[in-house]
């Protein structure tokens, strides 16, 4: 059964009573972040109770050795952790000198956390029965600043209501800190040094290795019934790594005391000296003052939804969903620094070391690219082309090959490989492939093609190389085959010739032909220099040529279908609605065995193809195709439901792809893998988006215009999204009995709707 403590709200994330048991998963989703920074939504004051405490970076990382029962050549020799922050949210609390901790208290009651998505804090209250029998009602906001981006807010209020309290607040800065997932429990920072002011204190720390400096501050303020009570800490306790203050106040029943803290990180990668940095952080914080900070959030996150909200009427959950993943996707990258990317978690978790994936150019770019500038997306794929090199390095140092051919790592932080695992760190090489189909996703949308002539026809080179090295000639077949490989379907592993993955070989091979041509055709100057900086020739084109041309693509002519693999209908092909429910989820009740010889798919590889090139297929190609390995899809990874809604909706199968919506846009609000006390899925959230705009929208680009064909689940009375194309903004509403479409701005925007032209302009365009 999913968890359903979360209530139901159009802009907030809302949770009402307290429960030990539901904390770890609470952590998770009331997370919040501002691309620069985010954290676990820990309590501030001592929890001696089951959690999950995380401050997270973005692109501080630390290069953990792995560790592997049986080392194999070629694994890669660490992998990348996002670290657990210094901490600087903590305040312990004690009145009338007993510790303030939920989970020894005699009595909570009236607990409450909010995070409100619209204008982006987090806020808890609750009222406490301490076990000396003072009563306290306690109120928490939080906040980390958009505009101040190095910098977090806490404002934590403090009632009696019983009986007057000496209140006193203990707020520290601690950068002793440890990862859960280290793989040989050291510890990443190495204290540098602690300075310490009147109500600011700063500790200065570097990882281990990777040497990134960070200075983590706080500065306090100590109010009585919203008065600056103006006092200086009456003990201050430090060590190497760790400094705390002490505020004692005396405050009467019924009255309230409160703290506010500043706090945040300056890193090394920005500054020279963080320090100095993060002095000028606070300074800036507190000439703003707390309510003006709070304002400018709000202003900015209505900035943000101005452009990225989805509507939804009639359906608060599924706009509860669709609104709660389009803010986690914009805490954690808002597109500022092309060294930065989408980590799978975010700032809500480590696993998966918080680092890069093919995730981020088959799910992310389109969110990025329709609701931002395109220069956004632009940094998302110029961050590959600066790793390059690396990817080079990697193909010829793992898997032997030479001139030029290029596998980007399955994970990364810096262009290395950092994964773990051999059957997927070697051979998801589709991966890849998603990297080459972003740069023409990007132009396709954008209509920039200066990328690639600029950057992007090297990376598509070094990709082209790669397939025509990977390939292997089969004499029995007389055409070529890829063996040994894994595809999106992680639970099949080491399997010859995956339909997607030879499909997308093909792809990319004739793709950059094809570029090479247009770039000496448009661009000879940028050829001229790509062409004598990779020494390419066109013999060598014409060999990859007779790879791509002779692809062998493994098919059931009986059914119909593409396979997923050689051998796939060698499996016993038990359907999922056939498997028992105790059964699931299988990657949580199955030996790894079990589940590769299982017909299960964790997602399928064949309508991931069929996702990235529709146009290729036919309608009935893609409806026996999605009916067949459906039937077999037991969606355990988060990046599968989203790809079949949108399939789904296509097909007209309009109920099947409202449940499928429900579960990409609710899979963490509804815990649906029952993980979600790990962190967020937070890439497979750009699927939840596509799932509306590309699904129930029907948009797609072709021939330089937007294409849509409307339809709308009988639960919604409507819906409506945004979208820039091309620098133009298009406003499309959708009800049962008509679509809208209004452009922003005096341009008229030619589109075609259901197959037909229209012109779309200032005014609204109606079709019914």
């Amino acid at each position: 059964m999913n968890q359903d403590y979360i209530k139901p709200d159009n802009w907030s994330i809302i949770e009402e009573g307290f429960d030990h048991e539901r904390v770890k998963s609470s952590e998770s989703l009331f997370s919040i972040g501002n691309g620069a920074m985010g954290q676990r939504a820990n309590f501030e004051e001592t929890y001696s109770g089951e959690t999950f405490q995380g401050s997270y970076i973005a692109g501080i990382y630390y290069p953990d050795k792995t560790k592997v029962g049986w080392w194999k050549n070629g694994y890669p020799k660490y992998f990348a952790k996002v670290l657990n922050a210094p901490n600087w949210i903590g305040i312990d609390v004690e009145i009338n000198e007993e510790n303030l901790d939920l989970n020894t208290c005699k009595e909570v009651r009236n607990f409450r956390r909010e995070l409100n998505m619209k204008e982006g804090w987090y806020n808890r209250s609750f009222e406490a029965v301490l076990k000396n029998g003072t009563e306290i009602a306690v109120n928490v906001r939080r906040f980390l600043s958009l505009d101040l981006d190095e910098a977090g807010v806490i404002k934590y209020d403090i009632t009696p209501l019983n009986k007057d309290a000496k209140i006193v607040y203990k707020p520290y800065v601690d950068a002793g800190v440890t990862n859960e997932d280290a793989n040989w429990e050291e510890k990443f920072w190495e204290p540098l040094e602690v300075k310490k002011g009147t109500n600011e204190a700063f500790v200065t720390a570097q990882t281990f290795k990777t040497h990134f400096k960070v200075t983590t501050f706080m500065h306090n303020t100590i109010f009585a019934n919203g008065e600056n009570v103006n006092i200086s800490p009456s003990t201050i306790d430090s060590i190497a790594d760790r400094v705390q203050y002490t505020y004692g106040t005396i405050i009467a029943k019924g009255q309230t005391s409160s703290i506010q803290k500043i706090g945040g990180y300056t890193v090394s990668l920005n500054h020279e000296n963080t320090l100095n940095a993060a002095e000028k952080t606070i300074k800036a914080a507190l000439h703003l003052g707390y309510d003006t900070l709070l304002q400018n959030q709000i202003e900015a996150w209505g900035k943000i939804w101005e452009m990225s909200d989805i509507t939804i009427e009639g359906d608060v959950k599924a706009q509860q969903g669709i609104r709660f993943n389009i803010f986690q996707l914009n805490q954690t990258y808002l597109g500022k620094d092309s060294r930065l990317n989408i980590g799978p978690k975010g700032f809500t978790g480590e696993k998966y070391g918080g680092s890069t994936y093919w995730d981020t150019e088959a799910y992310c770019i389109p969110f990025y690219m329709a609701t931002k500038d395109q220069q956004v997306a632009r940094n998302l794929l110029t961050y590959r082309f600066n790793q390059l090199d690396k990817a080079i390095e990697n193909a010829k140092d793992n898997l032997g090959f030479k001139n030029g051919a290029a596998l980007y790592p399955m994970v990364t932080m810096n262009g290395e490989e950092c994964h773990n695992e051999w059957e997927i760190t070697h051979e998801e090489i589709h991966r890849n492939g998603a990297i080459a189909f972003a740069i023409f996703n990007y132009y396709r949308y954008t209509g920039d093609y200066s990328y690639i002539p600029e950057k992007g026809l090297e990376v598509l080179i070094g990709i082209a190389r790669f397939w025509h090295q990977r390939a292997s000639f089969s004499k029995d077949k007389n055409q070529y085959v890829i063996l040994g490989v894994t595809g999106p379907n992680e639970y099949e592993n080491n399997i010859n010739n995956n339909f997607y993955t030879n499909y997308i070989a093909k792809w990319c091979i004739d793709y950059a032909a094809e570029q090479i041509k247009k770039v000496a055709s448009e661009y000879p100057s940028d050829h001229k220099r790509i062409i004598e900086k990779v020494n390419l020739s066109a013999a060598e084109i014409q060999e990859w040529k007779k790879v791509a041309d002779d692809m062998y693509f493994p098919t059931s002519e009986e059914l119909g279908i593409y396979l997923q693999q050689d051998g796939f209908l060698d499996k016993d092909l038990v359907p999922v609605k056939d498997l028992d429910k105790e059964q699931r989820p299988i990657n949580q009740k199955w030996s790894w065995d079990r589940v590769l010889r299982s017909p299960y798919i964790k997602q399928a590889d064949v309508l991931q193809c069929f996702y990235f090139f529709e146009s290729h297929f036919s309608r009935e190609e893609l409806k026996r195709n999605f009916e067949f390995y459906e039937s077999f899809t037991v969606h355990e990874s988060s990046l599968s439901p989203c790809v079949h809604s949108i399939q789904a909706a296509a097909l007209d199968k309009m109920d099947m792809a409202y449940t499928f919506y429900l579960r990409t846009s609710r899979l963490d609000l509804d815990d649906y893998n029952k993980e979600v006390e790990e962190g967020c899925h937070i890439t497979s959230m750009a699927g939840t988006w596509m799932s509306i705009v590309e699904g129930f929208g029907g948009m797609r680009v072709a021939n330089d215009q937007l294409h849509f064909s409307p339809k709308i689940p009988k639960e919604w009375k409507g819906y409506s999204f945004k979208i820039n194309f091309r620098n133009q903004i298009l406003k499309v509403a959708v009800n049962h009995n008509e679509t809208t479409f209004t452009v922003d701005g005096d341009q008229d925007l030619t589109i075609v709707v259901n197959g037909k032209s229209i012109v779309a302009h200032k005014q609204l365009v109606q079709i019914n």
